[in-house]
This record gives structure tokens, C-alpha cells and sequence, in this order.
């Protein structure tokens, strides 16, 4: 048994353990962050097996004692920006809790426990609560639940991204290889250019002024920078060359099993996010995450190599100018470590307002005929505006705070070319230090200092890219549905029984929307349901596929408990129609064939026949490579739901479920597809939702649903001879057609 109990003060432990019987232990224990006036405070809710405690925080008066058996029931209560949990009592007023919109997952479950305590059912409830500050640093996440960027695990992510590189070894050393030779390359030329001034120009031992041996070193120096700067060269080719070719296929490979996550991710992990949210993790933080691996990782390694280099070799030339050249770098870092801190908020901020910009156009874009529709492209117009600008505002602070940071390092390091000229020139002039040395200090200098510089940078890319990689690898952690269970029951041919045994379940756990339903369907029956909306209609279907799991109960087929069934076994045996069809982009062949790609064209066009959909399409340009846009633009309400359902038929299921299939289309074509349902019905166990009662009069059995209960179950013609429910909702659509006809 699990407890949901929230930290509580000292103090206040010890008072609830007053009024707590001592036999009966806490299984939930939360606080409510509002009074009753709906102004923040807190009052705790104590649940035992036995009762419920609402206690004030600030003493023991006021506590309420609810025994169960004196309990109606518990409910939660939606409130502009929070709610309130309601006990309800026998012979006393009902018992409030408020609490903000923060807290309303948590009393979700609360309210959830109460009613299986009460009912003396399984005590199950949800300890995970949605995440809107971070646990290290207690700042606001970009997105509920998500990543905090500041708190990113930077050796962690950069191990994991580097365990990409796996099946590109071979690459990777040579990348290094490459990488080293170029480094030397770069360290090099200071010291031939020490031996042209002192050797060759200025030769500081008298007896080494032979002219053309001079000249002769000179040439071969000089060949030696050419050298070094064509070895510079082909090596920053190839790395850049390697580089690229192993961070597209780093990202395409990221990319890739991120994109195949998505596919096997249940729904309920897409009923909790945007859309543009989940779109910006392919792109954008995708394409940072490339941007580093192109820009920011080879450089690290090969400025880090530079950096090391360099100070070996000032420190064998004159230690004591090293030290004096070194001061700035303490500044920089120090300087570094605190700008960046700050930065990382405006890098969060920036983030933030881009992901709000991209989910606006995307629903804006997604929803497009509705925007027309109503006239409201201004408004989307100027909408878009706004966030438009508080972006490029998030952006121009960030850039200047950018600009900020560099002319400091520009100040600094400036610094450090000053102490070289003073105290080096100091020492050139009293002979402790030769003017080759001088210059070659002067050009490692710069070497050392670009690199500091650039590190700055790095930690920008770093920042950006690693959150980003964060947010693909939260996707990437979480866990899908199970396809790949290997304690599934394979089941590759069905005969279609579908047994719901008390099954319960809600959206939110404290709203059941089904409750208790038993119900048994023949294999090759049709069964059809019925209700006002809201009753659970759709969510029974959807318990079938399993896109979602029940609450309580099970829903078997063939007597085996569908969460035992192999998924992928369980989905090819289930065809769904649904109300609005969704079509893919391509042609209407590749449509119909979507559910089996390997399906014959003579196949194809049996299903389309039997979908009374094969003379619509032979009217069209190109017959059945007729090419239709997206979502299946070009085509009527009609004419995409017989495509739908020739999609259907060739997939050829054993379990046949129509949700609202023929509630959009006009007389003649809900003929059609009815006729064509009838011929696919009749080999099928069949669920069917109809907005038009009528159309269910063939079924073998109509059930019929109230608050997410089953309150009648028989023929068409019995359920009128009864007179009850199903009778009562018939009467209603006859009138509401009446009217329609007397108006019209």
C-alpha cells in the first residue's frame, strides 16, 4: 500500500497525532494552500483507513472529524484559478478544502483514495504530482514536468551524447588523431618565428652573422611556416569534414529514436503537452544539439589541447613573464562563472517565449479554417505579434548582455598585451630576454586569450544544446507503451469476445467517467451505444484499443485480460472509424492501403467496392492515384469517411468499432456507408456509436449509458417497448427533428 503524504512540520505532526486515533495509521496526509475565503493559507487533510481529519494550521480548534461511515461521498470542485475537495456527510453541512490550480493534481488522487477507502475498495493513488519547479534550485521549468536547465548534469548528457559516437569509432579516433597533429601545427609557428628574428635577422652570437648561412635558414624556416600553415590547413579540413559527417549522423540517429519514441508513446503522454512543445524537440533543440556537436565539442578539444600547449611552452621560455601574462586568465574566469550564471536565466526566458511562439503558430496554422471561418485572422495576426515581440525583447536583452560580456574579455585580455610589451620589453632591454622570445610571447598571447574567449562561447553553446538534449532525453526516458513486453500473450488471430468486468476509469482520477461496467459481446455481435454526450461512449472504445488502461477492473477479449495481450497483436485486430476521418497526404491507393501497405491493388479496390467508395474514385482525375492533401483536403465529409472505412476493411480486423461514423454526412451518403457497414458488420464483433438512433436498428444489442453507468441493455424494439432511458432519448431527436422541419 502506497501513502501520499506530504512533509509537515514538527509542531504540527505532533497536533495531528492528538486528534489521530493512535490504532489507525495516516495513509494520505496534504495540504490545501487556501482558507475558506479563497485567499492562500493552509489547512492539512489527514486520511486514515477510517476517517478523514481536516485540520488548520494553526491549531487544534476547528478540527473536523469525519468518520467514513458518516460520509456521503467526496468530490472535487473546479474554482477560477484552484478548486475545492467537498465531503459531503450524512447529517451535517458539507466540509470544503480549497486549494490553487498547483495543487489540483494532488487532490485529484486525494479524492481518489477517499472514495476507494470508503468503499472499503484497493487503496490505489498516483505519488507522482506534475512538476512545476525544480527540486534542486526551486526555479520555474520552462514546461510542467520538464527539465531545468540550470541544473542540467552537464557530464552526464555530454557522456550520453558522446555514447552516440559508439558505431562511428573509427571516425572518432581519427577526428582525435587529426585533432592533435592540427594543434601542434598551430603551436609551432611562435617558435620559428623566435628562430627567424634571433637566428636569422638578429642574430644575437657575433660569430653567426654569415650571410648566406642566414639567408639559408631563413628559406628553410619560412618553408617550415609554409608547412606548418598547409598541414593548419588540410587538418582543419578534414576535422571540419569528419565533424560534420559525425554530427549529422550523431543527430540523425538522435533524431531518429526520438521521432520512434513518439510513435510508441501512449496518448495520455500527448493529452498532457502541446503539439508545437513536442515538435520544437525534433527541430530546434535537435538542430542546437547538432549546432555543438559541428561547433562546440571539437573545439573544446582542440582549444583545451591549444591551452595546454601554450602554457608549457611560455613556461620553458621565461616562467616568470608566464605568471605576470596569466593574471587576466582568474579574472576571466571568475568573470565567466558569474555572467553566466546570469545568462542561463535569459536563455530560459528565451526558451520559454520561443515555444510559446512556435505552439501559437502551430495551433493557429492547424486550425486554420476555424480562424477563417470566424474572421479572426487579425486577431491571430496581432497575437502572433505579441509574442512575436516579447521573443525579439527576450532576445535583444540577452544579445546585449552578450555584448556586455565580450567587450569585458576584450578589456581584460587587452590587459594582458600590455603587461607582455611592458615587462617584456624590460627584459629584451636588459638582455634577460631576446626580441624572438618577445614576439613569439606576443603571438602565443593571442593564441591562449582567443581560446579563453571562446570558452565563453562554448558555454553558451553548451547551455543551449544540453537543455535541449535534456528535453530529447525526457522524451526518450519515458516510457512507452508496452510493445515490447516479453510477458505478453501473443495473439495473432482472434475470434472478437469483449468482456468488461467492473470496469472503472476517469481522465482525472477524482471524476470517474465510467463506473462499474459489466458487459459481455459475442464474437461476430454488434453491439451499439447509446447516451447523451459525456457519458463515456468514446472512452469505452478507447478502452478497448488500450489507449488508455482502466482505473479498476479489466476488459478481456477471448477471456484474456487485454494489458496480457502483445499490443501489436491487440491493434491489428481492432479497426476504428472515426467521426472526423483523418487522410494522409499521398494518393487515395496509399490511403486505403495504410492500414496493410502490402495489400494488392486488385485488394484495394475489393475494399473500396465494398466501402461503396470505387465509383467516387474512378470520377476523379487519376482514379485511385487521385493525389489528396492533407488531412485529406479536396475531398468531402462523405467521401473521407468511405475511405476511412475501405481503410478499415482491407486491414481486415476482427473487432470493428464506428464512433459517431455517420454523424457528419448528409442522407444519401449515411445510405451508403450504412449498406457498406452492414456488409463489414456482419463478419465482425462490432462496437457502434451513432449520433442518429436510428441507424442502430440492425444492431443485436443496444446498450445504453448514464453518468458512465449502464442503466438499460436490449434490442431497438425492446428498449421502446420498455419505455425507459432509451425510449426517452428517441422522443427527444424526434421532436428536435420536428422543430428543424417546421422551421425549414
Amino acid at each position: 500500500m502506497i501513502a501520499l503524504l506530504d512533509p509537515v512540520p514538527e509542531p504540527l505532526r505532533k497536533k495531528i497525532e492528538t486528534v489521530r486515533p493512535a490504532d489507525e495509521e495516516e495513509l494520505i496526509r496534504v495540504y490545501g494552500d487556501m482558507d475558506d475565503r479563497l485567499r492562500f493559507g493552509s489547512r492539512w487533510v489527514v486520511v486514515t483507513g477510517r476517517r478523514v481529519l481536516v485540520v488548520p494550521t494553526d491549531g487544534l480548534d476547528g478540527v473536523v472529524d469525519i468518520p467514513f461511515e458518516e460520509m456521503i461521498g467526496a468530490r472535487t470542485e473546479t474554482l477560477i484559478g484552484g478548486g475545492r475537495l467537498e465531503i459531503e456527510r450524512k447529517d451535517a453541512p458539507t466540509v470544503s478544502v480549497a486549494y490553487s490550480n498547483s495543487e489540483a493534481a494532488k487532490f485529484s488522487e486525494v479524492t481518489r483514495g477517499i472514495e476507494q477507502l470508503r468503499k472499503t475498495e484497493p487503496f490505489l493513488v498516483n505519488i507522482y504530482r506534475d512538476k512545476t519547479r525544480c527540486d534542486r534550485c526551486n526555479r520555474l521549468l520552462p514546461e510542467k514536468n520538464g527539465r531545468c536547465p540550470a541544473c542540467v548534469r552537464r557530464l552526464a548528457t555530454l557522456k550520453r551524447i558522446s555514447e552516440y559516437l559508439g558505431p562511428y569509432k573509427g571516425r572518432a579516433i581519427l577526428l582525435a588523431v587529426i585533432s592533435v597533429l592540427t594543434t601542434l601545427a598551430e603551436l609551432l609557428p611562435p617558435l620559428l618565428t623566435l628562430r627567424i628574428v634571433d637566428d636569422a635577422l638578429a642574430p644575437t652570437d657575433a660569430g653567426a652573422r654569415d650571410t648566406a648561412a642566414r639567408l639559408s635558414l631563413l628559406g628553410w624556416l619560412v618553408l617550415g611556416l609554409f608547412g606548418l600553415h598547409f598541414l593548419s590547413a588540410f587538418g582543419a579540413w578534414a576535422r571540419g569534414w569528419i565533424v560534420s559527417w559525425l554530427a549529422a549522423r550523431v543527430t540523425a540517429d538522435i533524431r531518429s529514436q526520438l521521432y520512434r519514441q513518439l510513435e510508441l508513446l501512449s496518448l495520455q503522454f500527448y493529452d498532457n503537452r502541446q503539439i508545437g512543445s513536442i515538435m520544437s524537440r525534433v527541430t530546434r533543440d535537435a538542430g542546437m544539439l547538432q549546432d555543438f556537436l559541428v561547433d562546440g565539442l571539437p573545439y573544446f578539444f582542440v582549444n583545451s589541447l591549444l591551452i595546454v600547449g601554450i602554457i608549457g611552452f611560455l613556461l620553458t621560455m621565461s616562467w616568470s613573464l608566464t605568471l605576470f601574462v596569466l593574471v587576466p586568465v582568474p579574472i576571466l574566469i571568475a568573470w565567466g562563472a558569474f555572467f553566466w550564471k546570469r545568462m542561463r536565466r535569459y536563455f530560459n526566458k528565451w526558451w520559454v517565449y520561443w515555444a510559446l511562439l512556435t505552439a501559437g503558430v502551430n495551433e493557429a496554422i492547424t486550425g486554420i479554417r476555424v480562424v477563417k471561418a470566424c474572421a479572426q485572422e487579425h486577431r491571430e495576426i496581432e497575437e502572433f505579434e505579441r509574442r512575436n515581440r516579447a521573443t525579439q525583447a527576450v532576445g535583444v536583452d540577452t544579445d546585449r548582455h552578450w555584448s556586455l560580456f565580450h567587450g569585458t574579455v576584450a578589456f581584460v585580455t587587452g590587459i594582458g598585451v600590455i603587461i607582455v610589451w611592458l615587462l617584456g620589453g624590460f627584459q629584451v632591454i636588459d638582455g634577460s630576454l631576446t626580441l624572438g622570445t618577445l614576439l613569439a610571447f606576443y603571438s602565443y598571447i593571442w593564441l591562449i586569450y582567443g581560446p579563453l574567449q571562446w570558452f565563453g562561447q562554448l558555454n553558451t553553446w553548451m547551455t543551449r544544446a544540453f537543455a535541449g538534449a535534456e528535453r530529447i532525453f525526457e522524451v526518450l526516458d519515458t516510457a512507452p507503451e508496452a510493445y515490447e513486453d516479453p510477458n505478453a500473450t501473443p495473439m495473432p488471430d482472434m475470434k472478437g469476445r469483449i468482456t468488461f468486468r467492473k470496469v472503472s476509469f476517469g481522465y482525472d482520477k477524482s471524476k470517474p467517467v465510467l463506473h462499474d461496467l459489466d458487459l459481455d459481446v459475442q464474437a461476430g455481435e454488434m453491439v451499439g451505444l447509446v447516451g447523451k454526450s459525456g457519458v463515456g461512449k468514446t472512452t469505452t472504445v478507447n478502452l478497448v484499443s488500450r489507449f488508455y488502461d482502466v482505473d479498476h477492473g479489466s476488459i478481456e477479449i477471448d477471456g484474456v485480460d487485454i494489458r496480457k495481450i502483445k499490443l501489436e497483436d491487440l491493434r491489428r485486430q481492432i479497426g476504428i472509424v472515426l467521426q472526423e476521418p483523418f487522410l494522409f497526404s499521398g494518393t487515395i491507393a496509399e490511403n486505403i492501403r495504410y492500414g496493410r501497405p502490402g495489400a494488392t491493388f486488385e485488394e484495394v479496390v475489393a475494399a473500396a467496392r465494398a466501402a461503396n467508395a470505387h465509383t467516387f474514385i474512378l470520377l476523379k482525375p487519376d482514379g485511385y492515384d487521385t493525389h489528396i492533401g492533407e488531412r485529406g483536403s479536396g475531398l468531402s465529409g462523405g467521401e473521407k469517411q468511405r475511405l476511412s472505412l475501405a481503410r478499415v476493411i482491407l486491414h481486415n480486423p476482427k473487432i470493428l468499432i464506428l464512433d459517431e461514423a455517420t454523424s457528419s454526412v448528409d442522407v444519401q451518403t449515411e445510405k451508403q456507408i450504412q449498406e457498406a457497414i452492414g456488409r463489414v458488420a456482419s463478419e465482425r464483433t462490432t462496437v457502434a456509436i451513432a449520433h442518429r438512433l436510428s441507424t442502430l436498428r440492425n444492431a443485436h444489442r443496444l446498450v445504453v449509458l448514464e453518468g458512465g453507468r449502464i442503466v438499460e441493455i436490449g434490442t431497438h424494439q425492446e428498449l421502446m417497448d420498455k419505455r425507459g432511458a432509451f425510449y426517452n432519448l428517441v422522443q427527444l431527436q424526434q421532436e428536435v427533428a420536428s422543430i428543424i422541419e417546421v422551421k425549414e
